[in-house]
């Protein structure tokens, strides 16, 4: 099953401005290996307390966090950023 990737505006904003070579690891990531598995949760982690529900992605320093709407197979990405800053302000 092949999963669609979108990305909210938050996160198209945060691609944006990062480093080309950055964003297009990122963006190489979650298509060529999230949008074409069987089940994207296998890759990350689910996160708790305040951000219970979506589930983060580790692609070096950077986090990727994501909601997995399992009904559409749709991946939707709502934070990419360092560690460091992608929890804060949720």
């Amino acid at each position: 099953m092949a999963w669609k990737i979108e990305f909210s505006d938050t996160a198209r904003k945060q691609l944006l401005k990062m480093d080309r070579p950055v964003a297009a690891e990122i963006l190489r990531y979650l298509r060529g290996r999230l949008a074409t598995d069987e089940d994207p949760r296998r890759f990350g982690e689910p996160l708790r307390k305040d951000l219970m529900g979506f589930w983060k992605y580790r692609i070096g320093a950077y986090r990727i966090i994501c909601d997995i709407q399992e009904g559409k197979a749709i991946v939707l990405v709502l934070r990419v950023a360092q560690r460091k800053k992608v929890y804060g302000g949720h």
